[in-house]
């Protein structure tokens, strides 16, 4: 139980000292959402009085004249009841209705695709490995380029063959505007339709990765010691790959995919802005274009979250997994 709590504790501080960082950089970058709001009235020609400023500034929370750490409780306080604030972006909508909006598209998109990479490269990584020498490491070459291609570039020769030139699957979007969304299946399958290409993306330029990584951890502990004691034993060659090796080599690729799935909800930003999908990536993106701080540091804060969750998960399920982490912890 020790081990645990001292698990818990440190991923407590951490989750304080990135709710803090998050508090004080969106304060300390240039620029002012409130010009950027209005901006965007003053250029329909209209004019913007001191008193209606100072209601957005008041609405903003960019300059309520409070003291900085009263300003730090009251966002302590309000990311407690859930609020994140007002998006200048997509005004008047909140932030919390735009990442919940957006993260359904990501996580289906992104965390599909993260999954199915992990599991077909730490499947094939495994297999490779055990058989080191045969025709299989002929994979080896062929998925490390793929993963040293960038994504934008892979993304592109998707669309110029699979959508410009054989016209199989949608140029972009996340889905055929002229249907209602919902859980029918015509906009169903229209979701699945669209967001085919960029999973394909996303699974080719990573599982390269993921299969280099288990190969090399196969190789080394198919020399180990209980390997062979468990050869010398006469157990089939099926049950000593996937109970003993497999288990030990996969533990390093554990630790990343857990930081690749904290990174789900993020959403691949590259991706996403060649197909144009509805997800966090497009939102950051114009967040960012926009000068929309809440929107950036609610973002931010998700993905730290994420990534402090799923690496905690992991750091539990070592401790299962391996009880010898417990005894050196």
């Amino acid at each position: 139980m020790r081990y645990y709590a001292r698990k818990l504790g440190f991923y407590l501080a951490a989750l304080w000292a990135a709710l803090t960082l998050n508090f004080f950089i969106p304060r300390m970058m240039p620029g002012n959402p409130v010009d950027t709001l209005l901006a965007k009235f003053q250029q329909r020609g209209g004019s913007v009085s001191p008193e209606t400023r100072r209601a957005y500034e008041l609405m903003l929370g960019t300059n309520s004249g409070e003291p900085l750490w009263d300003q730090y409780f009251s966002y302590l306080g309000n990311l407690v009841r859930g609020d994140l604030g007002v998006s200048v972006s997509v005004y008047p909508a909140s932030v919390s209705q735009v990442l919940s909006q957006s993260m359904t598209w990501t996580i289906l998109l992104v965390g599909i695709a993260t999954v199915l990479s992990f599991v077909i490269g730490v499947g094939l990584g495994a297999l490779v490995g055990w058989r080191r020498g045969s025709w299989l490491d002929s994979l080896i070459p062929a998925t490390t380029v793929l993963a040293a291609v960038p994504y934008f570039w892979l993304a592109l020769i998707f669309v110029l063959i699979f959508s410009t030139s054989l016209g199989w699957f949608p140029l972009n979007g996340g889905y055929d505007v002229s249907l209602s969304t919902g859980w029918n299946l015509e906009f169903i399958g229209s979701a699945i339709e669209h967001g085919f290409l960029p999973a394909l993306t996303i699974v080719v330029s990573s599982v390269g990765g993921w299969l280099l990584g288990m190969r090399n951890m196969m190789v080394s502990a198919g020399s180990e010691d209980y390997i062979l004691t468990a050869q010398a034993k006469g157990l089939r060659d099926r049950r000593i790959m996937t109970r003993y090796a497999a288990r030990n080599a996969v533990l390093p690729s554990l630790a990343g995919f857990a930081i690749s799935l904290g990174f789900v909800v993020s959403g691949s930003i590259i991706t996403e802005q060649v197909f144009s999908y509805p997800g966090i990536g497009m939102k950051l993106m114009q967040a960012v274009e926009n000068s929309d701080y809440a929107l950036m540091q609610g973002i931010f804060l998700v993905i730290t979250i994420a990534v402090l969750g799923a690496n905690l998960i992991v750091d539990l399920l070592y401790g299962f997994i391996d009880p010898r982490t417990r005894v050196r912890n």
